[in-house]
């Protein structure tokens, strides 16, 4: 396995990543909360985007993987602004966007501040404003009344060890929100999103296909498929969104 390279981001935070050269747009994952650069999905889109001659970028957000400081020192603003940094230190030109559940709100807040850069977007059980409408949401008044107290409260997860959740996080999340303001999204979009994903709602992925405004925009449901969306069947309608945005860009 090759060494990650690093760089520092305007704010300081030194961030990880596997980049090479080849045909653009340069194609770039932005990886999920507490995920990081070596998942599944990331590392097989990448030999993917090799094989077939393209460029290809992939990072670890502050507070992931092997990027410098901890994970509940980080919010979406943070991320974000690694994922911007990301782009514009490390891409020339248009990029491909792939965002796979909290990385498909960053990618959605990428597309916000830089949409002349993207060529196209394909999200993976997108989560936008996931801290507002499904922590905040679904928090108790015991749990609020903790945030409040303590600055953090913990959560179940189903796939690692429990999250910490601060109140940093949600604050700041509030900042951040895509699916209350007007949201355009001026490319190809390929929203991918499985009926059994515990983490991600149907609801939520219809929510973001009915709020955005685009010209070319879909949501493929596929049946059974979980948050994780990572077998080989559903890897292979990753590849095929992807060949689609770029055929339509």
């Amino acid at each position: 396995m090759s060494h990650a390279h690093h760089f520092d981001t305007p704010q300081g935070r030194r961030i990880a990543y596997h980049k090479h050269g080849g045909q653009g747009p340069c194609i770039v994952f932005c990886g999920g909360l507490k995920s990081d650069m070596e998942g599944t999905k990331a590392v097989h889109l990448e030999a993917w985007a090799k094989a077939q001659g393209r460029a290809f970028l992939r990072f670890d957000y502050s507070g992931h993987g092997e990027s410098s400081g901890t994970f509940e020192e980080g919010c979406i603003g943070d991320w974000h602004e690694d994922t911007l940094a990301v782009v514009n230190a490390l891409t020339d030109g248009p990029v491909l966007v792939v965002g796979s559940s909290m990385g498909g709100w960053q990618a959605l807040l990428l597309a916000r501040v830089m949409p002349e850069r993207i060529a196209g977007l394909v999200t993976i059980a997108a989560a936008p404003d996931f801290t507002e409408d499904g922590y905040w949401a679904s928090f108790t008044d015991e749990q609020k009344a903790a945030l409040e107290a303590m600055g953090h409260v913990e959560l179940p997860s189903d796939y690692m060890e429990p999250y910490i959740i601060t109140k940093k996080m949600i604050v700041d999340g509030r900042n951040n929100l895509v699916l209350r303001d007007r949201l355009d999204l001026p490319f190809p979009v390929r929203c991918l999103q499985g009926t059994a994903d515990t983490a991600v709602s149907v609801a939520t992925a219809v929510q973001l296909l009915e709020h955005a405004q685009g010209p070319d925009m879909r949501l493929n449901l596929v049946k059974d498929a979980d948050h994780r969306f990572s077998d080989e069947a559903c890897l292979k309608l990753i590849e095929e969104a992807v060949t689609e945005v770029m055929v339509g860009s």
